[in-house]
């Protein structure tokens, strides 16, 4: 009887051994081919990631071992189902569309530039650039690979996408749309020389059987990876689910393990003679009773009797000072791999004296605006120039766009700096500098002067100073 328990103990100790041993291993995916879903390739084509690399895939793993591989879009995919991940994706697409673009213009020829631009910002509202652009961020996120598709009218899916007025025409533009990476991938690209702009960089793409230009089907891939990894990922980046998640796993394991202490944070031992039950003479019945007729009359007006040579009632509590932050030291783990203020990613201003999450949000606004500019800028004004040959049948150069800054000053802070403004301006034309005209230009044209719009050619009369 001692045997078959003690057999049972040690049985259970080696499953859990193992289990241990498995946790370590949850995050090394090996280099190989990736998995493609059936209809991405033609029948009987096969893909480039499937036959060109696969002799180099060895290398990559003898140089990286085994924990520098792909889990797949499908594993990603079920990433995103979490709400940590989620929230990493959904919080950095979000502020880099917040705020969004201003179409601008270089002309100052009346309203001829700014019909131009009224139109093209209906264009875009029609198009949902703005939404397109912020799911595209979160597939950057998701996959490692955002893809952006360029509609225009019937022209041939496989030749390059230019914008000009010769292979453009006028209201051609569709629509613009984004494209699961779990959808494509690359039909050709250059392996052979190193030195050559296109190495490594799809020219085409299969996307459900049918072969898309790259022009067409625009990549942002934010976290590049090294050429040798790139066909093993399909030719996306690292996705910041990937990166994330041995932080976020450690997070939910620290949450877990705290909300267990929390419930068992008290335990109540009665010290008795088990002599018989361990020995194997008594089954325990009773003493099993007794103890859950205890634990079912437990409370403040509950009543445990015993033994009062025999036995003794022991209350064991477990100290649960510093949890918290061990907590939340876990979870700021997670905001130090995404780049993301704990206010941004949680929601939960940072505690202490001296906390202040200004610096912070300061710093992340300087990165996303980084981002956009290293990113995005491209993308946008590829298909700001597609949607002037749509709408006008060629581009005017003079027309650009600026993404709009994160960090905006409150209604007191802007008092400040138009009475600031107002001094400085006073001072330049009692000094000669400027002419009341050129001042009252700049303040017709500044949103933020509070008389943007006025009449720059009404003719102010001097008020009457009495002596």
């Amino acid at each position: 009887m001692q045997n078959e328990k003690s057999e049972k103990l040690l049985g259970v100790a080696v499953m859990k051994s193992k289990m241990i041993a498995d946790e370590k291993k949850l995050h090394d995916y090996n280099v190989c081919s990736p998995k493609l879903i059936s209809g991405i390739v033609p029948d009987g084509v096969v893909a480039p990631v499937m036959a060109i690399d696969y002799s180099r895939y060895e290398i990559s793993n003898e140089t990286y071992g085994l924990s520098g591989g792909f889990p797949g879009f499908a594993y990603l995919s079920k990433l995103s189902t979490r709400a940590e991940y989620r929230a990493f994706a959904s919080a950095i697409s979000t502020e880099l569309t917040r705020k969004w673009i201003t179409v601008t213009s270089k002309q100052d020829d009346g309203n001829s530039g700014n019909e131009e631009i009224l139109k093209i910002e209906e264009e875009i509202k029609r198009l949902g650039l703005r939404e397109v652009i912020q799911r595209a961020a979160e597939h950057d996120c998701y996959f490692g690979r955002a893809q952006i598709f360029i509609d225009i009218g019937d022209s041939d899916r496989k030749t390059p996408l230019i914008p000009d007025q010769r292979t453009i025409k006028k209201g051609s533009l569709r629509r613009v749309s984004t494209v699961e990476a779990i959808w494509t991938t690359p039909s050709a690209y250059n392996s052979t020389d190193p030195s050559a702009p296109d190495f490594y960089k799809p020219s085409s793409w299969y996307m459900l059987g049918n072969e898309i230009h790259s022009s067409r089907l625009m990549t942002i891939v934010t976290r590049q990876l090294p050429d040798i990894l790139k066909p093993a990922f399909n030719f996306s980046g690292m996705s910041l689910s990937q990166l994330a998640e041995p932080y976020v796993d450690n997070w939910l394991r620290t949450r877990q393990s705290v909300s267990d202490l929390i419930n068992n944070f008290s335990i109540t031992a009665l010290a008795t003679s088990m002599d018989q039950v361990l020995q194997g003479d008594d089954d325990g019945s009773d003493l099993i009773k007794r103890s859950e007729l205890f634990a079912a009359l437990k409370s403040n007006r509950g009543l445990m009797l015993i033994d009062k040579n025999m036995e003794e009632l022991l209350q064991i509590n477990t100290p649960l000072s510093g949890l918290h932050e061990l907590q939340a030291q876990s979870q700021e783990h997670m905001c130090s791999v995404s780049r993301l203020p704990s206010i941004i990613l949680t929601g939960i201003s940072p505690s202490g004296l001296n906390a202040s999450s200004d610096g912070e949000i300061r710093a992340f606004y300087d990165w996303v605006s980084a981002q956009q500019e290293a990113y995005w800028r491209a993308p946008i004004e590829t298909i700001l120039k597609i949607i002037q040959i749509s709408l006008f049948g060629k581009i005017n150069t003079d027309i650009g766009f600026s993404f709009v800054p994160l960090y905006q000053l409150d209604e007191f802070q802007k008092s400040e700096v138009r009475l600031k403004n107002s001094q400085i301006a006073v001072s330049y034309i009692d000094s000669g500098v400027l002419d009341p005209s050129e001042e009252r230009e700049r303040l017709a044209s500044d949103p933020d002067s509070g008389y943007k719009g006025i009449d720059i050619d009404a003719i102010m009369s001097q008020p009457d100073i009495e002596m």
